[in-house]
């Protein structure tokens, strides 16, 4: 699968932008806050529905304009698909596969996977289990749509408890039996994605593992493990058992909403222990393991988006994941760096042809494929 063509309209800085894609490499070079970023993150909003860096829609409007368009031509075997999404400021969101509008956005997530490598994502180490939660829940939707309808389904009826939770707080009036319809609810939506969860973890641990090896010459004793209350206890139990401290609290305190990736290295966590750079390899080594996940489960190589990777990572990363790149382990190729020069050189000691693009102010113009 490849993106063949990228259109764009008031999306960010562009007022206007129409670009050609290689089925290989794709370099966008140009100044700091020129709009290269804003190419990849207008590729992730065909592919997943959303921006990369910012929920709300509304934000990636051009300033001074009333909404922004993003389309695109997908290629795989001999299926041309054209998506498109159209937002205007205060009006639902308009998502198109070949102008046929989905009636849910969920129906769309996974036919098009892509894989995001940017210097934010320290934030799967650095911040708190909701990005490490986020980052599974993502893998796991784009091979399972069934998952992701779950995953909402939950989310609401977590919600709906919390909320009667609260008001029973506040009114002093304890209703056992709509408590007990909830838990029902919540328990069958959380017993089938832990089941998921658990069977995908069993699968990527072993895929994160042979790539940390590869980035680190097996030099460290890295962990990548799933953590879940429901590996001791049923969610019946857990939510009879909390029931007090839940009244208290006013919120929902057991489920699989607590549920934890654990970072560790030589059994510490990663978070507090890990240098810097050990860090930004289990990070390439997880994004890596999603590629690989993902094209095992689709049967096709997703697109893979590197962002500002040569000016991030150390030569040693760099000339691995070019080991990667000349071995021909993916697909499309997306990256973006501040020196065309340096792009050109890296990619040019590898022997790999890459189609370059020169970005400034919110222009993106094709130099010669090299």
């Amino acid at each position: 699968m490849y993106l063949q063509q990228l259109s764009l309209i008031n999306f960010k800085n562009y007022t206007q932008a129409d670009l050609t894609f290689s089925k290989g490499v794709n370099a966008f070079a140009g100044d700091n806050g020129a709009g290269k970023t804003n190419l990849l993150d207008a590729i992730h909003y065909l592919s997943l529905c959303k921006s990369y860096f910012n929920a709300i829609d509304n934000q990636q409007i051009k300033y001074g304009t009333d909404f922004f368009m993003v389309s695109g031509q997908f290629v795989r075997e001999e299926q041309h698909d054209t998506v498109s999404v159209a937002v205007k400021r205060n009006q639902k969101k308009q998502f198109k596969r070949n102008k046929k509008e989905y009636p849910r956005l969920a129906d769309h997530i996974g036919l098009f996977p892509l894989v995001m490598v940017s210097p934010y994502d320290s934030s799967i180490i650095i911040d708190g289990s909701e990005e490490r939660r986020r980052f599974m829940d993502n893998v796991i939707s784009q091979t399972d749509h069934y998952y992701l309808d779950e995953l909402i389904a939950y989310n609401k009826i977590l919600s709906n408890r919390n909320v009667l939770l609260k008001s029973m707080g506040e009114s002093g009036r304890f209703d056992a039996g709509l408590l007990e319809v909830y838990d029902e609810q919540l328990i069958a939506a959380g017993n089938s994605l832990f089941e998921k969860r658990k069977a995908f973890m069993a699968d990527f641990t072993g895929i994160f593992d042979r790539y940390y090896a590869f980035l680190s010459d097996g030099a460290e004793q890295v962990k990548l493990s799933y953590e879940s209350q429901l590996f001791n206890n049923t969610f019946a139990d857990l939510l009879n058992q909390t029931t007090e401290k839940d009244r208290v609290l006013q919120r929902t305190t057991a489920g699989i909403h607590r549920d934890e990736m654990e970072f560790t290295i030589h059994e510490m966590p990663l978070k507090k222990f890990g240098s810097q750079g050990q860090q930004k390899s289990f990070l390439i080594a997880l994004k890596l393991a999603q590629y690989s996940y993902l094209q095992q489960q689709k049967g096709f190589k997703p697109l893979l988006l590197l962002d500002d990777i040569f000016d991030k990572l150390d030569e040693k990363r760099i000339t691995k994941l070019m080991q990667l790149v000349s071995a021909h382990e993916f697909g499309q190729v997306f990256i973006t760096d501040a020196s065309a020069r340096r792009v050109t050189e890296t990619f040019g000691k590898i022997n790999e042809d890459i189609k370059l693009f020169t970005v400034n102010q919110g222009e993106a113009n094709a130099q010669s494929e090299r």
